[in-house]
């Protein structure tokens, strides 16, 4: 018997593990981002850190720099932060071109291992550093059992499940 949420008969393995991990960098990110007061994006912890606006702008660039990387046309770009709504339109829409490809087949200019530990592994990251900023701010993001989420290769909108066992 097959296990469960095991990819479908000749996926690419590789292409599979990086869209559940996209799948959980949705997630994580927007229970990061759901609820943040007006004025969060510009939270500034101290004079030498990003804001949060910076640094979902970043993770956006670097979501662009993956599919770039992937696709063998690698291109940077250092974005200014959009208004924060327009941010995090641009955060999931990111996630669902770079899923989009993965799923395609389309071959990865680049190993799996580096698409990883380069692009996605430092969007994670920088998730959790919105995170600790919420905490920072006094709005806190609340503790979760995330092996315990519903998280699906695939689900990459705003439109996450709610979580199954949260804590304080």
């Amino acid at each position: 018997m097959p296990a469960m949420n095991a990819p479908a008969t000749g996926a690419d393995p590789d292409h599979q593990l990086l869209r559940h991990t996209l799948a959980t960098l949705a997630y994580r990110a927007g229970k990061a981002v759901r609820g943040a007061p007006a004025g969060f994006e510009e939270f500034l912890a101290s004079e030498t850190t990003r804001t949060p606006g910076q640094i979902l702008a970043h993770i956006d660039d670097l979501l662009d720099w993956a599919l770039s990387v992937a696709q063998g046309s690698e291109r940077w770009h250092n974005s200014a932060p959009l208004p924060w709504e327009r941010e995090i339109e641009r955060f999931f829409s990111a996630l669902e071109k770079l899923d989009r490809y993965l799923s395609s087949g389309g071959q990865l200019h680049v190993s799996a291992e580096k698409l990883f530990q380069g692009p996605i592994a430092d969007a994670l990251t920088h998730v959790g550093q919105i995170s600790l900023l919420r905490r920072l701010a006094s709005i806190p993001v609340r503790g979760e059992n995330y092996f315990a989420a519903e998280i699906t290769t695939g689900r990459l909108g705003a439109d996450q499940a709610a979580p199954k066992h949260e804590f304080d």
